[in-house]
């Protein structure tokens, strides 16, 4: 077996779904394996696994949310193939992109973790895909507003190059580089584990890498509800990191966990951007002529789009019909729009404005 693609979902299944039709139609020339590892969901993830995908995908189904770095390890022991990678149910990739880190895999001997430019559902380039160690100092600036030395930007955007920190929603790797890294580090239950990983790595003498030029849509926090929970796990999470890696005097430690409970009670005071947005100007981009849905839209050819009156317009993808690959640069090269992807079978959609918040599910 060449690769195996872990897929860890919690509550995400409109979102899983269409993240598993991109990876089939991204690995059809791969000799691969998708195993989706469910976090006990409570949605209806597991009877769509069953009905949608059926002999096409292996599941997992865990007895408990084990969280992210131990369901992910618990998947992995269960894989089959000679390299891996993790990626996230609240993601869509485009058809190359397997291929491409597997190429660049082969020739990188010493290579620890690689990733892949993300971008939310508006386009837009989310730049913790490449980050610096966030050491304290790194931290405190990134926190008082200066990320100057938090992101990685020495390697430009859309290029290839060394970086230091990855984001799990796309970590791919060779199978013996996780075990010796021991994988995620299952004291994290979320958030940090990623950052851990790929500082392992580099310890141990690896080099992780950064690929520009494969774009994949991540609509981040599908499966997390952002309560003062989620904002304990995410700043907790670096403290344990800090506890870990960075020898700190107890004057060091006790203001480190000062900024932490600050932060979580700034942030757990500020409003989610969770409300869906009403869709002006709805375009269908579709090749398919017979293709009648129940909303009020005109409907466009791919090549056509681009000529279209966009300005305040909502684009709906019909992803059946359509190169997924060409739908991400275009969402990159356009502004201000609203994105919706319509699901194979065309009986719902799904779409995100804001990376801060949950996205829309529409069933039609």
């Amino acid at each position: 077996m060449k690769l195996s693609i872990i897929i860890l979902n919690y509550n995400a299944a409109a979102f899983l779904e269409l993240c598993i039709y991109s990876v089939l139609r991204a690995t059809k020339n791969i000799d691969v394996e998708i195993i989706v590892a469910d976090n006990n969901s409570t949605d209806s993830s597991l009877q769509m696994l069953h009905f949608v995908f059926k002999d096409q995908i292996k599941v997992i189904a865990h007895e408990e949310n084990y969280g992210f770095s131990k369901g992910n390890n618990l998947a992995v022991e269960q894989a089959k193939g000679e390299l891996l990678c993790i990626l996230n149910p609240d993601t869509i990739v485009g058809e190359e992109v397997f291929e491409e880190c597997i190429a660049f895999a082969r020739a990188q001997p010493i290579m620890g973790f690689l990733g892949v430019q993300l971008i939310d559902g508006t386009g837009k380039y989310l730049p913790e895909s490449k980050r610096h160690i966030p050491t304290p100092k790194v931290a405190r600036q990134k926190m008082l507003g200066n990320d100057r030395n938090y992101y990685y930007n020495e390697v430009g955007q859309n290029d290839r190059g060394k970086v230091d920190i990855l984001v799990g929603a796309f970590m791919f790797c060779k199978r013996e580089v996780y075990e010796d890294c021991g994988g995620f580090d299952e004291r994290y239950f979320m958030y940090g584990e990623d950052i851990d990983l790929s500082y392992t790595a580099i310890q141990k003498g690896y080099q992780n890498y950064y690929l520009g030029d494969q774009k994949v849509i991540h609509f981040k926090g599908e499966s997390t509800v952002k309560d003062r929970v989620y904002l304990e796990r995410f700043y907790g999470a670096m403290g344990l990191f800090y506890e870990k890696y960075f020898k700190q005097s107890a004057l060091e430690k006790k203001a480190i966990d000062l900024m932490i409970k600050g932060m979580v009670a700034v942030k757990s005071k500020q409003k989610q951007a969770n409300e869906a947005k009403e869709l002006n100007n709805l375009y269908l981009v579709t090749e398919d002529i017979n293709l009648e849905l129940p909303i009020k839209m005109k409907r466009v050819k791919h090549a056509e789009v681009w000529d279209c009156p966009l300005e305040d317009a909502t684009i709906l993808w019909d992803l059946k019909t359509l190169k997924i690959q060409e739908v991400i640069r275009f969402m990159i090269q356009t502004e201000n729009l609203k994105h919706r992807f319509l699901s194979p079978k065309r009986d719902f959609y799904i779409g995100s404005d804001s990376s801060n918040g949950r996205g829309e599910i529409k069933y039609m």
